[in-house]
């Protein structure tokens, strides 16, 4: 099959459920990168462009940006850096903070809920090979850990509007309120639970451990998270502390392909996404990290950035050879429930490749199938 004909059946395969008609949808910019010595800022520079720019979205404005640093950073693939495999990559953060500051951001805040501490997020970058002073330098720029209350004096909560799959609302850190805009800069990568793990699912790491991790506190929450939240939303055997809403048919279902999905759906719609970015530069296949056997280093050489995580994600998906309406059963989502529909159900935007503007390259010329 070429790829011409790949992205033909992919767009127009018969499905049970049609796409929502009404849910939003926004353009999505394609670019080509081979490597990350290559000019990132300007590479990023003409995606915004293709968009319709940055200056009125961040102009005198705090951005937010929730990067990817899935796991600690001590855990290797092939003993290579975590940004060349199952990280963002910092050199696109910094290109992304400098456009950002050069259209006028008042302030870009970096912020990631490091794994298994509530210490500061520069320690976690310092650990992984980072240059945080670099990334300084780069504009106004800030960084807070998540994963507890960090420099907040209290938690924000976020109410899922209409109907919610999981949580009526959630407890975040002060950060994914404290701001005007809102970043998802994720990288393209399979995840073992959710099938794809792009710019929607990476705000599950929005949740803090000191709430809905495996030790936080029953009653109020442990502002020293040591572990993931494994208990709480993978497997739902505990509540999360009871400060915050609590689960609303605890018990129920404790399937990890249904749990996780639904409760990014509900996160994606809860805290709105206005921008996504999403590293494909170089990444893993088979899983979202060196602790999935079988991992392999892939290289897809593509960025892609749009308007709306859900339209992103539908483009990225195609672009790793999947349909972004694949039911349950079919790949990627073999084992669970595709994040993307459940999150267009919720109104955040379109599955639908068709009603999509793809902007500069083609999903047909980034083509990169992660399985043969």
């Amino acid at each position: 099959m070429t790829r011409r004909e790949w992205i033909a059946l992919i767009s127009s395969a018969p499905l049970l459920n049609a796409a929502d008609p009404a849910a939003p949808a926004a353009p999505v910019s394609i670019a080509k990168c081979d490597s990350y010595d290559e000019d990132l800022t300007a590479k990023l520079g003409a995606m915004f462009d293709q968009l319709g720019g940055i200056g009125k979205l961040v102009q005198n404005k705090t951005v937010t940006v929730k990067v990817n640093m899935t796991g600690s950073p001590g855990q290797r693939v092939q003993g290579r850096a975590p940004a060349m495999t199952h990280y963002t990559h910092p050199k696109l953060l910094g290109a992304a903070a400098y456009l950002m500051a050069r259209a006028g951001a008042k302030r870009v805040r970096f912020v990631e809920s490091s794994w298994g501490t509530g210490g500061p997020l520069e320690e976690t970058m310092l650990d992984s090979g980072w240059n945080v002073r670099s990334l300084q330098s780069a504009g106004p720029v800030e960084f807070e850990n998540t994963n507890a209350l960090g420099k907040g004096k209290k938690y924000a909560r976020f109410k899922v509007p209409g109907s919610p799959y999981m949580y009526p609302a959630y407890d975040l850190n002060h950060s994914y309120n404290d701001t005007d805009v809102y970043v998802s800069m994720a990288k393209l990568k399979e995840h073992e639970t959710c099938g794809i793990t792009l710019s929607c699912k990476n705000v599950f790491g929005t949740l803090p451990a000191s709430i809905y991790g495996d030790s936080a506190g029953v009653d109020e929450p442990n502002e020293s998270p040591v572990d993931g939240r494994l208990k709480v939303g993978h497997q739902g055997t505990r509540q999360p502390s009871k400060s915050a809403p609590q689960e609303l048919r605890f018990g129920v279902n404790h399937d990890p392909g249904y749990r996780v999905p639904h409760i990014v759906a509900d996160l994606v719609a809860a805290r709105p996404i206005h921008l996504a970015i999403v590293d494909g530069v170089e990444t893993i296949a088979g899983g979202e990290g060196p602790w999935i056997r079988g991992v392999r280093i892939v290289k897809p050489g593509v960025l892609i950035a749009g308007l709306n995580p859900v339209c992103t994600d539908a483009v990225g998906a195609a672009v790793m050879g999947y349909n972004p309406r694949a039911e349950r059963g079919a790949p990627p989502f073999e084992k669970c429930d595709n994040i993307l529909r459940l999150a267009e159900a919720h109104s955040v935007g379109t599955t639908d490749l068709k009603r999509i503007d793809v902007r500069g390259t083609s999903i047909e010329q980034a083509l990169h199938r992660f399985r043969a």
